[in-house]
């Protein structure tokens, strides 16, 4: 008689399609995966982690991204730092000389992961104002790589999120948690009829949130299309803001931003 002869689930699961199936489903639970942690979880090399990445983007089952991959309705609804830094240039650019002429020396401000605020970490220190910034955003560190500034920095540390390049998870909340600030500059992915503040992601929410906790004053950054998109998750209400500055804003805009009670900065 003839037995058949059955795969061990471990065996099993380094066979090139199954193995693939499984980077699939994780895609889909998780929304996003580095391909340093699919090597690890798959025991295989990069190589063949990223050689299955180019086979599931090619059949619609992933989209890569630096260092990693996102699952497809993930990218839907949020968008990597490289890209976001590309959108809404000349905008953020005047929103952030505004936020940095709002810095005083020797105080400390916050930084949260958002391109916007990247452009006032980038002001800051080209105007040399002696202050101190602490950021989970890794392109801010970058910054001071390359940069001689009178600025210091305090990063922190967390779970690397390759889409965004922010870090986040319980180390970086802790890392906020224990400083003060003066003021915070942040953006998010929307900003409801109500005011709220939403962000697709609940571990960037929750550093945003310290950050607002521990930052005696607020203030978003807040381009016109952010009024027409919204985030998953809720980061805070808009009464935790101490200011929105904000630029090219049409008249309803600014009639529907007053009507939730936000004090609001235009910088046209």
């Amino acid at each position: 008689m003839a037995f058949e002869r059955k795969v061990p689930y471990t065996e099993q699961a380094l066979l090139p399609e199954s193995r693939r199936r499984a980077i699939a489903e994780l895609l889909r639970a998780r929304g996003e995966e580095s391909v340093a942690g699919l090597e690890g979880e798959f025991q295989v090399s990069s190589m063949t982690i990223r050689r299955d990445l180019r086979e599931l983007q090619r059949q619609g089952l992933a989209k890569r991204t630096h260092g990693g991959a996102i699952a497809p309705g993930f990218a839907a609804h949020e968008d990597s730092f490289s890209q976001r830094v590309n959108v809404d240039v000349e905008i953020k650019q005047r929103l952030a000389m505004a936020a940095a002429a709002l810095v005083e020396p020797g105080e400390t401000v916050f930084i949260d992961s958002s391109s916007s605020a990247y452009f006032v970490a980038r002001q800051v220190i080209a105007n040399g104002i002696p202050a101190t910034i602490v950021t989970n955003s890794l392109p801010v560190m970058q910054l001071f790589a390359s940069a001689v500034a009178s600025v210091e920095l305090t990063g922190s540390g967390g779970w690397l999120r390759g889409l965004t390049l922010s870090l986040v998870g319980p180390a970086a909340v802790r890392t906020i948690r224990e400083h003060f600030a003066d003021k915070l500059f942040l953006s998010v992915k929307g900003l409801t009829s109500d005011g709220s503040l939403t962000d697709p992601d609940p571990l960037e929410c929750e550093v945003k949130r310290a950050m607002i906790d521990r930052a005696e004053a607020s203030i978003l950054l807040l381009q016109p299309r952010k009024l027409s998109e919204r985030g998953s998750h809720l980061i805070a209400s808009g009464d935790r803001l101490s200011l929105v500055l904000s630029a090219d804003l049409s008249t309803s805009q600014v009639r529907q931003l007053e009507g939730t009670g936000l004090k609001l900065r235009c910088v046209d």
